[in-house]
């Protein structure tokens, strides 16, 4: 069974920028939609994302948090170009920054189209209780705040999100350094 682990903090700074070592447009979308999902109706989420010159079709459990089973199936692009025009809700798009600190890759997520404005970073761990370092453009942590997750995002976006979806009720749990 393949499994990801990750967690997702905001960034709060551009810091991040100057070791940014290479970028990855993507645009994706969601052949289920989020009221599906979260009733219960459907367990996993189908996404179709385009990422430079490759595409995947990506199926995602719904468990809130950081541990999910996760299946990537490459495709072509022109497939997942179409199966784009069939995705239910709006397309996300963002271009993805790679950035290294203290032996981790990091994922920067800098949005684009109706999720304009937001930033978030993610990192891929080995092990739930896995030790990291945060830098110091990460701040609070999302990974279980779900409007932050990218199936949420083509549903309701950024965009759309009222002074309290984007204010401070969020965890600010700091992992173990």
């Amino acid at each position: 069974m393949a499994i990801e682990i990750e967690r997702k903090f905001l960034v709060t700074s551009d810091a991040w920028r100057a070791a940014a070592h290479d970028v990855v447009p993507m645009a994706q979308g969601y052949l289920n939609d989020l009221a599906a999902v979260d009733s219960g109706a459907q367990k996993a989420s189908v996404r179709v994302r385009i990422e430079g010159a490759r595409a995947f079709l990506n199926i995602k459990s719904r468990e809130l948090g950081h541990t999910r089973q996760e299946y990537e199936l490459p495709m072509p692009v022109d497939e997942a170009r179409s199966l784009l025009q069939l995705c239910v809700g709006g397309r996300v798009e963002k271009r993805r920054h790679y950035v290294r600190h203290e032996g981790h890759l990091w994922e920067v997520d800098e949005f684009l189209g109706d999720n304009a404005g937001l930033v978030v970073a993610e990192i891929e761990l080995d092990d739930a209780d896995e030790v990291f370092a945060l830098p110091p453009w990460a701040g609070a942590e999302v990974t279980d705040t779900p409007r932050y997750y990218n199936l949420a995002l083509a549903s309701h976006p950024y965009a759309a999100w009222n002074d309290a979806e984007r204010g401070p009720d969020l965890s600010t749990t700091v992992p173990d350094a």
